[in-house]
């Protein structure tokens, strides 16, 4: 069955970073382009960005481009979200996801607390 693990959120100072990492399984993961999203409390989910199958292109929304980097390990089924010049507004359950059948898919999320 399809599996979604995310890890290496935490407590960060506003300006910090952190690197989180999700593990995958139960799926063709090298033909899959991979997602994160995020969801603050109170909020709508927020797609952060996404990375093609092969790791060559990535795509992030304005609110983290330039801060935040996406790569995946293929040989391994992990996709990584750098996350760089943390801010408070920043703070939120992350979620990796992929469409599976026509169908989303994401795991439990890690959370990360940005603190000012």
């Amino acid at each position: 069955q399809v599996q979604l693990v995310e890890s290496g959120g935490g407590l960060v100072q506003s300006g910090g970073s952190l690197r989180l990492s999700c593990a995958a399984s139960g799926f063709a993961f090298t033909t899959k382009a991979m997602t994160w999203v995020r969801q603050a409390p109170g909020k709508e989910l927020e797609w952060v960005g996404d990375i093609s199958s092969r790791g060559d292109n990535t795509r992030f929304s304005d609110s983290v481009k330039g801060r935040f980097a996406m790569s995946r390990d293929n040989t391994k089924n992990m996709v990584f979200l750098q996350m760089n010049s943390l801010k408070p507004e920043d703070t939120a359950v992350y979620y990796c996801a992929t469409s599976i059948a026509g169908q989303g898919k994401k795991g439990q999320g890690t959370q990360v607390t940005v603190s000012s």
